[in-house]
């Protein structure tokens, strides 16, 4: 029986200067720092959820060499999707991280479902912050 999601892969340029991004600026914390001859394996977590950690990545084996590539272009752009962060207050929360130096693409919108913004981590992955707010079907509309 599955119990949760428990790890999520995000793809980074550098995962030293990654773990620093997630752990100094939005403040996860850091789980697991393995450096082996062939491979690092770093993963950090919200500091309320333990449960769930971000496994930080670069493109690479065991991934085919074109596919790896095509996620590096992606993430040259500044277009990677990476995930949804929940936040009590997401103007305040989107203010403090913008004066940590954490660039932005949308700044704080009202939606249907609350309150949304767009960030970039440091290598172009988009975290999307969102304030929730109790929404129906028609709300959409």
């Amino acid at each position: 029986m599955i119990t949760n999601v428990s790890l999520v892969t995000v793809y980074v340029n550098d995962i030293d200067e990654s773990k620093v991004f997630y752990t100094e600026k939005l403040g996860f914390v850091l789980k697991e720092d393995i450096k082996l001859p062939d491979f690092h394996w770093c993963t950090v977590y919200q500091a309320d959820h333990p449960e769930l950690r971000l496994a930080l990545m670069k493109p690479g084996p065991p991934m085919d060499e074109e596919s790896a590539e095509s996620i590096r272009r992606i993430m040259a752009k500044g277009s990677m999707h990476g995930f949804g962060i929940r936040v009590d207050n997401c103007r305040k929360t989107f203010d403090e991280l913008v004066a940590k130096g954490v660039e932005y693409i949308q700044e704080p919108s009202d939606r249907p479902y609350g309150v949304e913004a767009v960030l970039r981590d440091n290598s172009g992955n988009w975290l999307v912050l969102i304030e929730e707010k109790p929404y129906s079907p028609e709300d959409f509309a």
